[in-house]
């Protein structure tokens, strides 16, 4: 399974994704973290953090279509395996986000950049264990 390289997409996405954080921070005071972004809309107490939370993830929802209107091109999406794998690894990812207290947005983008040692260890963990799963999946298993 071949992985197409896009530098200048990956630097764009990137770049927007550490833009949307530091500013989520510096007008809210709360760090990008989609999965407690997402748990948060479960939680109906506070009408304006609900707000938030929605149009952020209706942001998220919505920036594919966008960026077909803006370019006619859509994200390629291929997926090599059936529902049952992809349903088990969405589960699997539902239990390190659950056991590591937070995803890779939350850890990864926001947490190193306050210097969280827990996140610095919880970024390492997620990429060797990415480092392996692609290492194993490609040249052990043959993908």
């Amino acid at each position: 399974m071949p992985t197409e390289f896009t530098p200048f997409a990956s630097l764009a996405g990137g770049a927007l994704i550490g833009l949307a954080a530091v500013l989520l921070m510096a007008l809210h005071g709360r760090v990008f973290g989609v999965t407690g972004i997402l748990a948060g809309l479960m939680r109906f107490g506070d009408g304006a953090d609900w707000r938030l939370r929605a149009f952020i993830v209706a942001g998220m929802a919505a920036a594919p279509g966008v960026l077909v209107v803006l370019t006619g091109l859509g994200p390629q999406i291929e997926i090599p395996v059936g529902r049952g794998e992809t349903v088990l690894g969405g589960l699997l990812v539902g239990l390190g986000v659950a056991f590591g207290g937070g995803c890779t947005s939350g850890h990864g983008v926001c947490g190193n950049a306050r210097f969280s040692r827990r996140s610095i260890v919880a970024t390492l963990s997620f990429m060797v264990a990415a480092f392996a799963t692609v290492f194993v999946s490609r040249h052990l298993i043959g993908g």
